[in-house]
């Protein structure tokens, strides 16, 4: 008996060292993928890498999606040698203002950046240096990480000390963690404990991913699996912020955030997809489906030739935007890929060589898609792309926060933007009137923009959705805020968008205007009669409008009108706009299209007999082009289709109907 006592006490302790080794390998596993992923080693993504170190980085950021993208960039000598040689014996750089009161764009967090950068070069190099290199960039990172630990510097925004800061400081604990004295560690412990489980969609995955890094610093298994179970909780539908039924991403409300947070968090679950591979923390299939069909349904929408939707860049108009979260979404699909089935594999292959800078891949990927849980829709031809993003009591349009988007007021008032090469719109904001954002009806008026956020700012109307047959659709929208009302329409088919407004008015004295388009000029201006015009690959057709305006003229204007983080730096270039200029003794409407990838000679001879216009009024908006009816109503009613049918219309919305052409 007391032999078997012996022999179960051995067991015991055989199995509790043996779960104890299992547990230490799986946190090894995770902190030597976590540093791979950190110092880019993947040879897998070495093109992607390549065409990224071809476009230079930019020298001010705030966008966080942009900051971890730089970090990708190749670390030079020349670089490192700069920052050792510049870091003040206190650890301090000259050129940081470590008083900064910024919300965007805090200074201090550069210090941080370049903490990071300084323990990455040393993780890669540090059996190339010579003796004395690696002396003096040793020196320098304790030097610099000591500065942080003794100053402990906080911001006025929160967000930078329990999310910014810990994200970009706990890689460099792991990085250089063989050399840190036990005090440094601790000193770095509290400044991961500054991050804590709680809020919801990004900022909670964020947050966990922050308490991950300390979990791993610790070999705290129980608290790496209870971070891995709180940033997998967000991998789900059907809660408020996050991912929606319909494959796009909200946070701050009912409220599209596909370039903003989502961006993040689809990388940042790429990132720990990739980072829980082979371990027992793995997401699991169900987890993974999700993740898929946000890129491959949500995000494969929005994304032109490398360049990131306008209407998708959310309050981030940051300087390249569109094309820097572009190429951080590449490499997010690039590494959800690696734990896909061989055919999501290969369509997610087909978006990142589709997408990727300078690439001449056909774009096979087409159709019509409304994100009706967004207001937003995307219509994808072979040769060209549009996107309108609305505003409803359902949805919120746009934000103001930290001084981002000080003049985005009108951004989801049916803003429509079309591409062809992807970069008509890029770096256009500081030249822009902002009361003429392309597609937009509202005021002409010289008076400050209003803020985005002020209580009044919502559109006060249910009456704003789409419907699509794959191919084409109908997207539409019943404006109504400040006083003025106006129903709009878009029909969307392969030649061209096709766009409707009617019942516009307003209580106030002050001219409308409906903004048709507002780009860089290029090139010449054509116009036929101010009834056709034509200018860079894109065509403007008016079939029916009040006064129809084009100008063409040399704008001046900075980043830091709209865009608080900026320094200021005016700049000036020649902008081209068409709109509308509506009458004010009665409600107003228009019809126009837009022939995005055209020429002259086509806008010039395009026939327009086969749009066959049946109403354009407050009641219902409704067009025949083909064989297909396409209908936007806002109250129920019979339409006659003048072909001897006759459709009932049971309630409101967006409607398009195959219908029998005329014998004759």
């Amino acid at each position: 008996m007391k032999r078997n006592k012996l022999l179960f006490f051995f067991l015991l302790v055989c199995c509790s060292i043996f779960a104890q080794k299992s547990t230490n390998d799986s946190i090894a596993l995770i902190k030597r993928n976590y540093i791979n992923a950190t110092i880019s080693n993947d040879k897998g993504k070495e093109d992607l890498l390549k065409r990224l170190s071809a476009i230079s980085p930019e020298q001010e950021v705030s966008d966080q999606n942009v900051i971890e993208l730089q970090q990708l960039y190749p670390i030079s000598a020349k670089e490192i040698q700069l920052l050792t040689s510049t870091l003040h014996a206190d650890g301090t750089w000259e050129d940081i203002n470590y008083k900064d009161t910024k919300r965007s764009g805090w200074e201090p967090k550069i210090h941080a950046e370049r903490i990071l950068k300084l323990t990455k070069y040393y993780y890669q190099k540090k059996l190339m240096l010579k003796p004395t290199e690696f002396s003096q960039l040793k020196k320098a990172i304790h030097q610099a990480m000591a500065l942080w630990f003794n100053r402990k510097p906080v911001c006025a925004n929160w967000w930078y000390n329990q999310i910014g800061i810990p994200r970009t400081l706990g890689p460099a604990f792991l990085l250089f963690e063989q050399e840190m004295s036990e005090q440094e560690k601790q000193e770095a412990i509290k400044v991961m404990m500054n991050s804590a489980f709680g809020m919801t969609g990004q900022n909670k995955v964020w947050l966990a991913g922050n308490v991950l890094i300390r979990a791993i610093l610790q070999n705290n298994w129980s608290l790496v699996k209870e971070a891995q179970q709180a940033i997998g909780s967000e991998i789900v539908l059907g809660q408020k912020e996050g991912i929606k039924a319909d494959w796009s991403f909200h946070q701050h409300g009912p409220q599209q955030q596909f370039g903003n947070y989502g961006l993040s968090y689809i990388c940042n679950m790429s990132f720990y997809s990739e980072l829980f591979t082979d371990t027992p923390l793995a997401f699991s299939k169900e987890q993974h489906k999700i993740l898929i069909s946000l890129l491959l349904d949500g995000y494969q929408w929005i994304v032109w030739r490398g360049y990131w939707d306008v209407n998708a860049l959310n309050r981030q108009l940051f300087r390249n935007a569109d094309v820097d979260k572009g190429f951080r979404l590449l490499f997010a699909a690039y590494s959800l890929m690696k734990s896909c089935n061989p055919e999501d594999a290969e369509k997610i292959k087909k978006m990142i060589d589709r997408n990727s800078f300078f690439s001449q891949a056909p774009n096979t990927f087409t159709g019509n898609k409304h994100f009706w849980e967004s207001d937003y829709t995307i219509h994808r031809t072979p040769q060209w792309m549009a996107s309108v993003r609305m505003a409803s009591n359902r949805v919120i349009g746009t934000e103001l926060v930290n001084e981002d988007n000080l003049k985005g007021y009108y951004m989801a008032d049916g803003a429509l933007y079309t591409y062809v090469r992807g970069d008509e719109y890029h770096n256009i904001f500081p030249f822009w009137n902002w009361r003429r954002i392309p597609g937009i009806t509202t005021y002409d008026s010289e008076a400050p923009i209003p803020n985005a956020n002020r209580k009044d700012s919502r559109n006060q109307s249910s009456y704003v959705g789409g419907t699509s047959n794959g191919e084409t659709g109908i997207t539409y929208m019943q404006l109504k805020r400040n006083g003025l009302t106006a129903h709009k329409a878009w029909i969307f088919t392969n030649n061209y968008v096709l766009c409707m407004g009617s019942n516009i008015h307003s209580d106030s004295t002050a001219t409308i205007i409906t903004s048709i388009d507002q780009r860089f000029r290029k090139g010449e201006v054509w116009s036929d009669c101010n009834k056709r015009f034509f200018h860079d690959n894109t065509g403007y057709i008016v079939l029916q409008a009040d006064t129809c305006i084009t100008t063409t003229e040399l704008k001046k204007g900075q980043w830091c009108d709209f865009m608080g983080m900026y320094k200021p730096a005016k700049l000036e270039s020649n902008i081209f706009s068409l709109y509308i200029k509506h009458r004010k003794d009665q409600p107003a409407s228009y019809v126009y299209l837009v022939l995005p990838g055209s020429n002259a000679n086509q806008v010039k001879n395009l026939r327009t007999d086969d749009i066959q216009i049946l109403q354009n009024n407050e009641k219902i908006q409704a067009v025949i082009i083909d064989s297909l009816c396409y209908i936007a109503a806002y109250q129920a009613m019979d339409l006659d289709l003048k072909n001897g049918e006759n459709v009932h219309i049971s309630q409101p919305g967006a409607y398009v109907i195959k219908i029998k052409k005329d014998k004759d």
